[in-house]
C-alpha cells in the first residue's frame, strides 16, 4: 500500500489549503484514514480521521476550521484547511488503516509527508 500525498505549500494566517492522499498498490480494504502532522522539535500527532464509513475524528485545535473527507472509490482522502493559523505550520502525513490481501492482517500505512507553512 502506497500513500501520495499533495497540495502543501506557503500561506499567508487566514488563508486556506486543501491536502489531497491517495492510496494505492494492493489494496483490499480500508478502515479509516487520516492526516497527523509534526513541528519541528514536535511529537507527531493525529489532526483528523474519517472511516469508510464517513465518521470523523478532529483534534480539538483543528475542531471548525479542518475539514476531511473521503473518496472511498478513489481510495483518497481530502483535508480542507481554514483560517490557518502559524500554529498549523508542520509537515502533514497521510495514513490509513488498511489490508493488503484477502484475510491479511490491518495495519497503519503512512504517506511521505506535505509541508505546509503559515506566515504570520
Amino acid at each position: 500500500v502506497q500513500l501520495q500525498a499533495s497540495g502543501g505549500g506557503l500561506v499567508q494566517a487566514g488563508g486556506s489549503l486543501r491536502l489531497s492522499c491517495a492510496a494505492s498498490g494492493s489494496i483490499f480494504s480500508i478502515n479509516a484514514m487520516g492526516w497527523y502532522r509534526q513541528a519541528p522539535g514536535k511529537q507527531r500527532e493525529l489532526v483528523a480521521t474519517v472511516t469508510t464509513g464517513g465518521a470523523t475524528n478532529y483534534a480539538d485545535s483543528v475542531k471548525g476550521r479542518f475539514t476531511i473527507s473521503i473518496d472511498n472509490a478513489k481510495n483518497t482522502v481530502y483535508l480542507r484547511m481554514n483560517s490557518l493559523k502559524p500554529e498549523d505550520t508542520a509537515v502533514y502525513y497521510c495514513n490509513t488503516d488498511a489490508s493488503p490481501g484477502w484475510g491479511l492482517s490491518f495495519h497503519d500505512y503512512w504517506g511521505q509527508g506535505t509541508q505546509v507553512t503559515v506566515s504570520s
